[in-house]
């Protein structure tokens, strides 16, 4: 894992990069967690895989920002480093991320792969299941920092009631593949729905898996993303 500092309206930004062939940007979830698969053994083989750490989180620089900000630094992260375009592979907060960065930059966005996402909702059944699982789910120990987490979370639920969302999200052309975890505690109505939205969404699930799968079982996790990059 090579790392370099990319600077951004004021910030600098921690990028990990591993790898060779077609270009990944993997986001981590949270929102305001660390890199937690900046690890060269979770990447999806035969790709270069690239990792910004968020604004204000862990390496990187800067504080609390909005979703409009964090898209702007991957965008800023893009160009510095020179790539064209490249498939956005998100796991949890970082999938719901994906899918914004591609309704706003189409041209950049080869795909989506949308891992163990939330879905772009703030729903009260889909919140009491997941509240209910949560002592079941596996514990894993990830720092996250609150300022960020607030912000961000502040901001996902002004962008889920703009007007123009499921209009936006029904004419985006960015192929969009969202993968659930079998065993997550997170319903996955949400990802089929945004599947079958989308004019090229696929679904598909990861069986005997929960949430944190990157961490609970790493190989299938390698395979999965690897399959599914892949795929486009």
């Amino acid at each position: 894992m090579e790392s370099q500092v990319v600077e951004v309206e004021g910030a600098a930004l921690h990028v990990g990069c591993t790898g060779r062939g077609p270009d990944v940007v993997v986001l981590s979830g949270g929102p305001g967690c660390v890199h937690y698969l900046e690890r060269d053994e979770l990447a999806p083989v035969g790709h270069r895989s690239w990792y910004p750490e968020p604004r204000g989180v862990g390496r990187s620089g800067g504080g609390p920002h909005d979703m409009e900000r964090a898209v702007a630094d991957l965008e800023a992260v893009r160009e510095a480093v020179g790539v064209s375009a490249w498939i956005v592979l998100g796991h949890s907060w970082g999938s719901d991320l994906a899918v914004r960065y591609a309704l706003e930059h189409p041209d950049v966005v080869r795909a989506v792969v949308g891992v163990a996402g939330k879905g772009l909702h703030r729903d009260r059944t889909w919140s009491e299941t997941y509240e209910a699982g949560k002592a079941q789910e596996p514990v894993v120990a990830i720092d996250l920092v609150d300022e960020v987490w607030t912000s961000l979370s502040g901001s996902f639920t002004e962008w889920i009631h703009g007007p123009h969302l499921w209009r936006d999200v029904a004419d985006c052309t960015v192929p969009m593949h969202f993968i659930a975890a079998e065993k997550d505690i997170r319903p996955s109505w949400p990802l089929v729905q945004l599947a079958n939205l989308v004019p090229d969404g696929r679904f598909s699930v990861v069986p005997g898996v929960p949430h944190d799968f990157w961490f609970t079982d790493p190989k299938s996790w390698v395979q999965t993303v690897t399959d599914a990059c892949g795929g486009f």
